[in-house]
């Protein structure tokens, strides 16, 4: 046995994507019955027949786990999507999920509101694990429209995509009482977020 003070007492042990996959599931399905603040690590633990050292290991604590389940599920990052065209990378964005996936989503994140603003913790492992990753590849998404000479490199929209693409979902709900589904992001897209990039 090794007695040098330098090596960890214990080796992170790496979960198989299928595990995580479960653990995240659960995850998920935890959040839809009994929101953020009824999500524990125990119950977590208890649903995946899983230790709660193993999640700690694997995850610093409840909010890079559900961080992290949220941005497992997304089936296409947007770091994937290059389809030639702006309009074909946004249209391949606004349409890689189902809109019955869509609705769940979207009664989730309604579900998580309250808690992202009254929770830092929370705030803060989706900035870095879910949205930070998400803008990144958004502004690629863009750069790349620029380089093929499809939306001028100083137009001022480039910066307020991001703004207009999330507000596309919050303010359908709000006004139409109604999910923001492909169908509807499809025609926002060719009205609004093409023209002010004049592509």
């Amino acid at each position: 046995m090794s007695t040098d003070p330098s090596e960890p007492a214990a080796r992170r042990t790496r979960l198989t994507p299928e595990r995580e996959a479960e653990i995240y599931e659960a995850v998920l399905a935890i959040l839809r019955e009994v929101g953020y603040d009824g999500l524990t690590m125990d119950g977590v633990a208890a649903r995946t027949h899983a230790s709660k050292a193993t999640l700690y290991r694997q995850w610093k604590g409840k909010p890079e786990l559900v961080a992290s389940a949220l941005r497992h599920q997304k089936p296409v990052k947007l770091a994937d999507i290059d389809t030639g065209s702006l309009r074909g990378d946004l249209r391949k964005m606004a349409c890689e999920v189902d809109d019955e996936q869509m609705a769940r989503d979207a009664a989730l994140m309604r579900g998580l509101g309250h808690a992202i603003h009254t929770n830092p913790d929370l705030h803060q492992a989706l900035r870095d694990l879910l949205i930070r990753p998400e803008h990144e590849g958004l502004r690629a998404m863009l750069q790349r429209a620029v380089d093929r000479g499809e939306v001028a490199a100083d137009n001022p929209a480039l910066d307020f995509v991001p703004h207009m693409m999330l507000g596309a979902f919050i303010a359908r709900s709000l006004i139409e009482d109604e999910i923001a589904d492909t169908a509807y992001l499809s025609r926002y897209i060719d009205a609004v977020v093409l023209p002010a990039l004049g592509a």
